[in-house]
């Protein structure tokens, strides 16, 4: 895809990495230029303080080691564009990189691309003091427009690899309307200078055919995950995420190693997931969540060869998650409101609503010094179906709990609890190959 091509130094175009120089302009005019030849965009060392970046087709950005991209704290100096928000259309801050309707682009090198996070982190905890006792807490997410790092958007051909990316302002690195991505040795480190709330990892979103491999995380939400729209938005959109592979990646620190929602509305099939480390500290390894507005498909997910150490529950599925975050209703009285909120508010049939997941298979899975083994709930009206667990160990506290699940199959699996219990379940059928409580 990429090879040999002309290279076009920043500074020549008036860039600085003198850490106070802003160099939007200058940075954006080398991206120019090198679109013309398709050439690449590359860096003296130093500290490049930057707004919004727009790379185009056939264009390699390489941030080499000594070289850290800067954003700028000042929402201003990223235009507001179309885009999705935590499964919703809207328009939005751009991304301090974006990738926006392009084919074929390279974003690499041993260097950094810093989101100087805090400012955004800041403005979001205080929004959410104001609006959670207003019970706007689902709003917030939306009301708060921080600045991701990396944006994939309608595009194609996207290679990520090798760099440090550090506080962000919201989500990572985030793949949305796209197809054909790979994401390759990036380390991520968004808990420099506090936690940052929601900065996700990577996330896949309405996307296809994408590799994640060799990736290291440590961050404040979830760390890989799997997303397809929210609610009535994400069901009239209906584009799945599948046909993506996830290996060889370490989770540090996060809020899971590997999550599957909660905005499931278009559907998530053909995941395969495999080398996935997940140290101490991290609350759940494996997380399936969504909510009963939520609607779409899971299914087809195979989960193997996994490691857990002392991570607090190994398996866990939410399909009523967080309900002041998932379910949004306007308070009475309040009719000036952003036409976003009315979307978000925008009521769904139960019969669309209720999330359903099918055919996964979590095999090789070894995990240590938990406190829960199972934390699984779904709905007596649907249940979650034909799981199948294989090689399976786990040592924990106490075994937990499975409500509302259908032929689960157990084979070589070993609970090991430290109060002698075995899983609690409630509302199940079929469940083959362990001991219950």
């Amino acid at each position: 895809m990429f090879g040999q091509a002309a290279e076009f130094q920043v500074t020549e175009y008036g860039a600085k990495g003198d850490g106070q120089t802003l160099n939007t302009k200058y940075i954006q005019d080398a991206i120019d230029a090198a679109a013309r030849v398709h050439g690449t965009v590359v860096f003296k060392p130093g500290l490049y303080l930057t707004g919004a970046l727009f790379l185009k087709s056939r264009v390699q950005f390489r941030v080499d080691e000594g070289v850290t991209v800067r954003a700028v704290a000042n929402t201003a100096d990223y235009p507001e564009m179309p885009t999705r928000v935590a499964g919703i259309n809207m328009v939005w801050p751009a991304a301090l990189i974006n990738v926006y309707e392009q084919s074929n682009v390279r974003i690499f090198g041993r260097g950094v691309i810093d989101g100087n996070g805090k400012y955004w982190w800041d403005q979001y905890w205080a929004l959410r003091k104001e609006y959670t006792p207003k019970g706007l807490r689902w709003a917030s997410d939306y009301d708060a427009k921080r600045v991701r790092l990396i944006q994939v958007y309608k595009s194609s051909g996207v290679e990520l690899r090798d760099l440090t990316l550090e506080r962000s302002g919201f989500w990572t690195v985030h793949l949305c309307y796209s197809h054909d991505l790979r994401v390759d040795g990036i380390t991520i480190r968004n808990n420099i200078g506090g936690r940052g709330p929601s900065t996700d990892g990577v996330d896949v979103d309405s996307s296809s055919h994408v590799v994640i491999e060799r990736c290291d995380i440590e961050n404040n939400d979830d760390a890989i995950c799997m997303k397809a729209g929210r609610d009535a938005d994400g069901l009239r959109v209906n584009i799945p995420t599948e046909y993506v592979t996830i290996r060889d990646c370490t989770v540090r620190v996060s809020a899971a190693g590997f999550t599957i929602g909660s905005e499931t509305s278009g559907g998530i099939h053909h995941i395969d997931v495999s080398g996935l480390h997940v140290l101490a500290g991290v609350p759940r390894g494996i997380l399936f969540k969504s909510a009963r507005t939520r609607g779409g498909t899971v299914d087809q997910i195979q989960i193997r060869d996994v490691r857990l150490e002392g991570v607090a529950v190994p398996v866990s599925i939410q399909l009523n998650w967080n309900p002041q975050y998932s379910y949004a209703t306007i308070p009475s009285g309040m009719t000036q409101v952003p036409e976003y909120w009315r979307i978000l508010a925008e009521p769904v049939p139960l019969e669309k609503g209720l999330p359903h997941l099918r055919n996964v298979q979590i095999l090789h899975l070894l995990s240590t010094q938990a406190r829960r083994a199972f934390d699984v709930g779904g709905y007596p009206s649907d249940p979650i179906r034909d799981f199948r667990f294989d090689h399976v160990q786990i040592e924990a506290q106490t075994a937990g709990t499975i409500a509302d699940a259908s032929d689960w199959v157990f084979q070589h699996t070993e609970i090991r609890t430290a109060d002698g219990s075995h899983i609690k379940l409630t509302d199940c059928h079929n469940i083959i190959g362990i001991k219950e409580q």
